[in-house]
């Protein structure tokens, strides 16, 4: 009897562990801010493979959108989508975008969705909006 009691607290301590991992890699979701006067934010962070960071940004239609990441071992890229859901044209799931620069087809909120091409990630996104 006292065995049976020792494989149930294994158990239990296994279901612990992969519960708290599966939170801690679940996706970060933040809203940009930009600091009074200024039109760019610069956001630092880390990601680990297989999941995204999330960051949502409000702008209108017709404005200037400069997203810029860079990250030590070059890995960290993005993928923007507008307000209706739609990725904007070089962000799309596939493209490694580094670098994107537009006008904005919408107002709304715009997400900003990081993720590793490979492995972790640590990186410094720079959002601007003129």
């Amino acid at each position: 009897m006292l065995q049976l009691n020792y494989v149930r607290i294994g158990l239990i301590l296994c279901l612990v562990l992969l519960i708290t991992s599966a939170t801690a890699a679940q996706r970060v979701t933040q809203r940009v801010r930009f600091a009074r006067g200024r039109t760019t934010a610069v956001l630092k962070g880390s990601v680990v493979r297989g999941t995204q960071n999330r960051y949502i940004l409000g702008a209108g239609r017709g404005q200037m959108m400069i997203v810029h990441i860079t990250s030590r071992e070059k890995n960290a890229v993005f993928t923007i989508l507008g307000p209706d859901g739609t990725a904007l044209e070089g962000t799309e799931e596939g493209v490694d975008a580094t670098d994107w620069t537009g006008e904005l087809p919408l107002s709304g909120d715009y997400a900003i969705w990081v993720s590793p091409s490979r492995g972790n990630a640590t990186y410094t996104l720079e959002v601007t909006i003129r």
